[in-house]
């Protein structure tokens, strides 16, 4: 039986693996402002496709292709799919956990820096020749400066990055670290010396918060009105994760009242943002677009496992990171009646440990 895989994304140099099992790869760039019926049209007679944030693979899509049984995404998010339908419909919905961790966890270390350290003012204050001709006023915006050693630090969500990001700010010697996850258990926590606390305490206690959570209902808008009039006025919040997990209104109004002192985001909930986004307009808000992640290694590696994703599903062999394990029931009663998609495939779920 020919297999067929579609690469949305990145092009792919070699695509030797895929040919070295018998597989037909058809490489096409697609992205936001590609309609949905043709990236319907595109994977349509797909078996496996790697894909990117936009366009949504969403329920519409998912439901068109009869013959898809993995979508793959370089990262650890899957927000871009709609996994209740891909579980029911018995597609696999692939990521790669890690490959990004290290450049994320820096990313928003680097945001907090610039922040305490008020790089940015002091950058534009010697190139605009303050140094030399306002002294004094380069001199006065040392008041800003805040130091980590001593703070406490709050992180929402514990994961890879989560933790990641407390083994570099514990460098700095904050006096405590504390995360918000209810999936983790503190012995985990105990592992990195971070104590969990509740959201609430989290959010009061902390001088700089920083999320990293994935993007779902439950974390929708955690950082919203309520979360922000929590915080402490010189409380300085950044998010590379996702959009969503921060009300942009609420934000704004926070900022410009003096609820919190600053931010940093590489994720906002439209992206890109808007130019006529009044986020734009905020002297004490970083942005930066979407590129936490970013670096010629993960490029290259999160691509490379993107792909073997596909290919270790269709060949029966157990995926980097499976975002709807749920699935694995759904195809297991799929293979004992009509297997439909999953016919003449080999069962890789024997390989996992879920």
């Amino acid at each position: 039986m020919a297999l067929k895989v579609v690469n949305c994304g990145r092009p792919m140099a070699d695509t030797g693996m895929f040919e070295s099992a018998g597989i037909e790869v058809v490489q096409q760039q697609v992205g936001a402002l590609t309609p949905k019926d043709e990236y319907i049209e595109l994977l349509r007679e797909a078996d496996g496709a790697m894909i990117g944030t936009l366009p949504l693979t969403d329920v519409d899509v998912l439901e068109a292709c009869g013959k898809l049984k993995v979508v793959s995404r370089a990262g650890v998010g899957v927000d871009s799919i709609d996994l209740p339908a891909a579980t029911r419909l018995g597609i696999c919905a692939c990521n790669t956990p890690a490959v990004n961790t290290t450049e994320v966890a820096d990313h928003a270390m680097a945001q907090l820096l610039s922040l305490t350290r008020m790089i940015r003012e002091f950058d534009a204050a010697v190139k605009a020749g303050k140094w030399s001709s306002a002294t004094q006023e380069v001199r006065a915006l040392a008041a800003g400066m805040k130091r980590i050693a001593g703070s406490t630090v709050g992180i929402v969500g514990f994961g890879n990055i989560g933790r990641a990001f407390a083994t570099r700010v514990k460098g700095f010697g904050p006096f405590r670290v504390v995360a918000y996850d209810p999936y983790i258990p503190q012995t985990e926590a105990d592992l990195f010396g971070v104590e969990l606390v509740s959201l609430d305490e989290l959010l009061t206690e902390s001088d700089f918060v920083t999320v990293h959570a994935p993007a779902t209902d439950e974390t929708h808008h955690i950082i919203g009105t309520e979360a922000l009039q929590r915080m402490k006025p010189s409380a300085i919040l950044i998010n590379c994760a996702r959009g969503p997990l921060v009300d942009p209104n609420a934000l704004h109004a926070a900022l410009t009242s003096g609820e919190i002192a600053a931010a940093a985001l590489d994720v906002t909930e439209q992206e890109p943002i808007s130019a006529e986004d009044p986020l734009l307009g905020l002297d004490n808000l970083i942005l930066t677009p979407h590129v936490a992640a970013a670096s010629p290694v993960t490029a290259i590696e999160g691509s490379k496992r993107q792909a073997e994703n596909v290919l270790m599903v269709l060949t029966g062999q157990k995926p980097h990171g499976l975002a709807n394990p749920e699935v694995i029931k759904t195809i297991a009663v799929m293979r004992d009646g009509e297997p439909g998609r999953w016919e003449g495939i080999p069962d890789f779920s024997t390989a996992l440990v879920l």
